[in-house]
């Protein structure tokens, strides 16, 4: 969140409990009101708030619109005792995907590994949850992603949207103590959350990270969303797209996770789009290997030791450092805890809006 823009600041508990009442009073039972609560949260405290407690208005709209479903359950497809095919029947994906991921673990924990196909989930978050859920079992996790019905991504060397955002993240658990190994990212040079940021004050866009039907680079939300007018944003009034990052590579992987979490699971791509738009279904292709089953005893201590070794190259900045992947979101989760969460005031004003309409009362 960039320095100087006014925010507010909630605590942790106070965050959670606010959002698991707005859930339950939007339909969803207790469990899952409180589940979904905390994992939107867990995405603020690891910094990533394109994907945390911003997204509950546009969720809440969704389930007031019959475009994503409480208490829904994944629907086995078909398996084996090494891999299954699941549909999440369109409920709310931190419920979904906890099931499919969950599923993923037992297996691998049986057979070594596992492979889940998961189609027709709900928006399931941050996908590095999901690792880290799989690191604390023991295992390795490597997940890719589709957005089906959102079209927001351009492809290399072209202004149309064909893509979603489409990530990628590998987790490799960690030993006791330290936090394990997370890499998650987004193919789009930023997530759509992180405009969505941008558009209530937060964090400025990166040079470039839009492009206009014209070819013409930007980093006004409005190429995305058009007029930024009060209520939901929604990508569906702009004429731009987001672009990929690294140019040809990221457009490569974005292309990817399409055919992988789109095609090969059932559960369809980005576009293109027929009829109204509304709501979004995620698919993840996930592969889970538990080291031990790989004669790989020692794999989690050499890991880390190679890791402190790249971390010990010179920094190429006076008092900078070199970076593992997940120590960032390691320490913004520290901060954060003691701290409290601080929101961009517009995203704070739209989350009381909404806790207004569903009868809700916010922090004292």
């Amino acid at each position: 969140m960039a320095a100087g823009l006014p925010t507010h600041v909630v605590a942790v508990d106070e965050l959670r409990s606010l959002i698991g009442r707005m859930f339950a009073a939007a339909g969803c039972v207790t469990e899952e009101a409180e589940r979904v609560a905390r994992f939107l949260v867990s995405a603020n405290l690891a910094g990533h708030d394109s994907h945390g407690v911003i997204r509950v208005p546009r969720y809440i709209e969704w389930l007031g619109e019959g475009l994503v479903f409480a208490g829904k359950s994944i629907s086995v497809v078909t398996e084996t005792s090494t891999h299954a095919v699941v549909d999440g029947n369109v409920g709310l994906g931190q419920t979904i995907a906890m099931q499919a991921v969950d599923l993923g673990i037992g297996k691998a924990k049986a057979a070594g590994m596992a492979v889940i196909a998961l189609r027709n989930s709900g928006h399931i978050g941050r996908i590095g949850d999901w690792a880290e859920r799989a690191g604390d079992a023991g295992l390795v996790s490597i997940h890719f992603v589709n957005v089906a019905k959102s079209e927001i991504v351009a492809p290399f060397g072209g202004v149309d949207r064909r893509f979603g955002t489409n990530p990628v993240c590998i987790g490799i658990p960690g030993e006791a103590g330290k936090p394990m190994l997370l890499l998650d990212f987004a193919t789009s040079m930023v997530a759509e959350g992180k405009v969505l940021v941008a558009s209530n004050g937060g964090k400025p866009l990166p040079a470039g990270a839009l492009i206009g039907p014209d070819g013409s680079l930007s980093t006004d939300p409005v190429t995305l969303y058009g007029p930024l007018e009060s209520g939901q944003r929604n990508p569906g009034n702009g004429t731009g797209a987001l672009r990929t990052f690294g140019d040809h590579k990221g457009s490569g992987l974005a292309f990817m996770c399409e055919i992988l979490a789109g095609c090969f699971t059932g559960g369809g791509t980005a576009g293109p789009i027929v009829g109204k738009r509304g709501g979004i279904t995620n698919g993840m292709l996930s592969f889970y290997m538990d080291p031990s089953h790989f004669g790989s005893q020692h794999f989690v201590r050499e890991a880390r030791a190679y890791a402190d070794y790249v971390k010990e190259a010179r920094p190429a900045d006076p008092g900078g450092e070199v970076l593992l992947p997940g120590e960032p979101e390691a320490r913004t989760r520290a901060i954060r805890l003691r701290d409290g969460i601080p929101l961009q005031i517009d995203t704070w004003a739209a989350i009381m809006r909404t806790a207004a309409t569903l009868k809700v009362a916010g922090p004292a």
